[in-house]
């Protein structure tokens, strides 16, 4: 197992905790609804300095760990995109106003931040010490892809999900709007707000969408430093995706039958790791692939030309 540094993993959590003050205290430091082009800005931002760190691992660690960080980077920010849409669905089902929703995000990150390093962490000591997982990972995550193939996802559907659904069974929840705070006090007691149900809704669908994406990393490398931050940049330029393709997804209809493939691939690439070496640069070419043919497609079918026709 490739080893990092004590120090080496200090600098990279005090630069992750620095980027997130950065971001909460001084970017978004008045609550406000983010509009398509500073999402778009704020988005690029994080892409430039995740691919700057990508450049740093590339001359300190060679062209193999370059590649090996860029591609787990990819992936997981393709299989992040999904949780873009159940994110439309916990806001609207829990009625969060748009200058409050980088507030949930926010803290969904810190906790998702910590989640994962436990998922990354245990991964690769489990595949470590037990080969045969390769095998049972690369073959879940083959079975998550046929499931996603036939998935979809109504954002316009006002049924709560089961998250929702066990945020406000065993919360007392306020009934009013509180702003961006997460609990009140009236007549003595404590009440939770829609936003921290909204929190909780969407710490619980992180779980769900890491059991499916660290495996998915871990197919692609398996050193901690690179699996992990890998991780942390993709999940920290989650919330100004988010609000860069909220209103845009729902127009890409195939986008989940891409992931599908994405998925596919990599389980497979899993199960045949021990036959069949598939280097990082052709995976990272088929996924960009994917993707691409899966967009393209959806704009060549879109609702507005089928009603056309």
């Amino acid at each position: 197992m490739p080893t990092t540094s004590l120090v080496t993993w200090l600098i990279f959590g005090a630069g992750i905790l620095a980027l997130l003050f950065i971001d909460l205290f001084v970017v978004h430091r008045k609550p406000h609804e983010v509009k398509l082009r500073e999402a778009l800005l704020v988005s690029a931002g994080w892409i430039g300095i995740s691919l700057l760190f990508n450049l740093w691992i590339y001359l300190s660690r060679g062209r193999a760990a370059g590649l090996d960080f860029l591609t787990a980077y990819f992936v997981e920010k393709s299989l992040s995109v999904d949780n873009i849409f159940l994110f439309i669905v916990i806001f609207r089902a829990f009625q969060i106003k748009a200058k409050a929703q980088h507030r949930v995000l926010y803290y969904g990150v810190l906790g998702a931040l910590v989640l994962r390093a436990a998922f990354v962490f245990g991964g690769v000591v489990l595949l470590t010490r037990f080969h045969f997982l390769e095998y049972v990972f690369g073959g879940f995550l083959i079975l998550v892809a046929a499931r996603m193939a036939f998935e979809t996802v109504d954002i316009e559907d006002s049924k709560p999900n089961w998250q929702v659904r066990m945020a406000r069974k065993w919360l007392r929840v306020a009934p009013e709007d509180a702003g961006t705070r997460m609990m009140i006090h009236r007549n003595g007691k404590w009440f939770a707000t829609p936003l921290l149900l909204a929190l909780i809704a969407v710490e619980l669908s992180d779980i769900v969408f890491a059991v499916d994406s660290v495996p998915a990393v871990l197919a692609i490398t398996r050193d901690p430093f690179i699996a992990y931050s890998s991780n942390a940049f993709a999940i920290l330029g989650l919330r100004s995706l988010y609000f860069a393709l909220a209103h845009i997804l729902p127009r890409f209809r195939y986008i989940h039958q891409g992931l599908a493939l994405v998925l596919a691939f990599v389980g497979t690439k899993m199960v045949l790791s021990d036959r069949v070496t598939i280097p990082n640069g052709i995976s990272l070419a088929v996924i960009c692939g994917i993707l691409g043919l899966a967009a393209l497609a959806s704009r060549k079918t879109s609702p507005a030309k089928s009603k056309a026709k």
